[in-house]
């Protein structure tokens, strides 16, 4: 695996209309940035990546942020036809997904977006209550959500995801059931759906150190998270990964690259990138990737994944997925035993009822579903190194 060349990229355009209260992301207001530098500098980085680790067949693409659709409309065809420069294999099976805010997305933009390949949309709704959406230092309204997936889909964009949000500073489990009703009603192919975590860094952060972040109780929020499985399952979406649900067939193949602990391009300040046995980040700051990018690859810091880190993330990472971890698929790529490495870690989790086994496949219980931190973190330093070696 370590000398196979990424099937998928992701790329980070740093910039928003807004920073939310609760982002601890590599985002910048866009006002007063050099976006035409920055949109220079990234395909310096895409020259200087790809002559250093020749693409194959690209299946999936990620645009991320920030929030890539504060592009303008030349951008944005700059930016796609850049990629297709540099990565110009694509299967035909392609996934090409942009996050976009709800009301970022006119007409006339998401016709460049599908021109250049994009054929998905994650619109980050979060919420459908309007003085939540304000709490939370989001900037669109509630109309734009649908009129933003509206849009898409008279332009030819069919393939829709809506980002959701529980735990929120006065959030009810009545307004998590609403948000529910309210996305399922816009009939997206694809739901994720995220408690907030606070941050350091964040306005949310200053808040809770001051007393002035009122969240919900953990039974409150425990009770979100059940309702929107609940939901979601009886609307037709199969729960797929712990905090993602899907229609057939349109489960997200990009995240599922970093759920199989499969290698990635990352490109951008700030994005992450695996490859090659390697993963590394990039620097945050605009400035100073505009910088680094005459050079060459702007890259912060890179960490060479020994064999056992990377057992261990096939473990963190794959059973965050429903169809958890296959013995069969660890043994191919490890040429060891799933037992022979975490036999111990596995049986006493199977005894606690958070992990189960079935067909050779391990993947979460429903108890283990909801403590899925504590499963995790019982593989890490577990694994029985003197007989794989780290």
């Amino acid at each position: 695996m370590n000398n196979v060349s990424p099937r998928s990229i992701y790329i980070h355009i740093p910039f928003c209309s807004h920073k939310c209260h609760y982002c601890d992301f590599t985002a910048y207001v866009v006002g007063g940035q050099p976006v035409d530098e920055y949109l220079d500098a990234l395909e310096r980085e895409m020259a200087w990546t790809v002559a250093e680790i020749p693409p194959e067949e690209i299946e999936t693409i990620f645009i991320g942020g920030g929030t890539p659709t504060v592009l303008d409309v030349k951008q944005m065809e700059r930016l796609l036809t850049a990629i297709r420069r540099y990565f110009p294999f694509w299967s035909d099976e392609i996934e090409y997904t942009i996050e976009a805010n709800p009301g970022t997305t006119e007409k006339e933009k998401l016709e460049v977006m599908l021109a250049g390949g994009i054929n998905r949309i994650s619109f980050g709704a979060q919420t459908f209550r309007p003085d939540l959406l304000a709490n939370i230092g989001r900037v669109h309204s509630v109309s734009d959500i649908g009129r933003s997936v509206e849009t898409a889909r008279a332009v030819g964009i069919h393939n829709i995801s809506l980002d959701l949000m529980f735990g929120l500073p006065k959030q009810t489990v009545a307004d998590m059931e609403e948000a529910i009703r309210e996305g399922v009603a816009l009939a997206p192919e694809h739901f994720s759906v995220y408690s907030l975590k606070v941050e350091e860094g964040t306005v949310f952060h200053a808040k809770l150190l001051q007393g002035k972040l009122p969240l919900p109780s953990e039974e409150d929020e425990l009770m979100m998270y059940q309702l929107t499985r609940e939901r979601l399952q009886a609307a037709g979406y199969s729960q797929y990964e712990i905090s993602n649900f899907a229609r057939p067939g349109k489960e997200s193949k990009h995240n599922s690259t970093y759920w199989k602990n499969n290698p990635y391009y990352g490109l951008g300040a700030g994005a992450h990138g695996y490859a090659r046995g390697v993963r590394h980040v990039n620097v945050k700051g605009v400035g100073e990737y505009i910088r680094r990018c005459e050079k060459g690859r702007p890259i912060a810091e890179t960490l060479d994944v020994t064999r056992m880190e990377a057992m261990e993330n096939e473990m963190i990472l794959g059973l965050r997925l429903e169809e958890g971890v296959h013995e069969g698929r660890f043994r191919e790529r490890f040429d060891v035993a799933l037992a022979v490495v975490f036999g111990d870690v596995l049986a006493t989790l199977e005894k606690k009822d958070l992990l189960q086994k079935e067909m050779g496949r391990w993947s979460l219980t429903e108890k283990g579903l909801l403590f899925g931190n504590d499963v995790f973190s019982a593989f890490l330093g577990e694994g029985v190194d003197h007989v794989v070696g780290r």
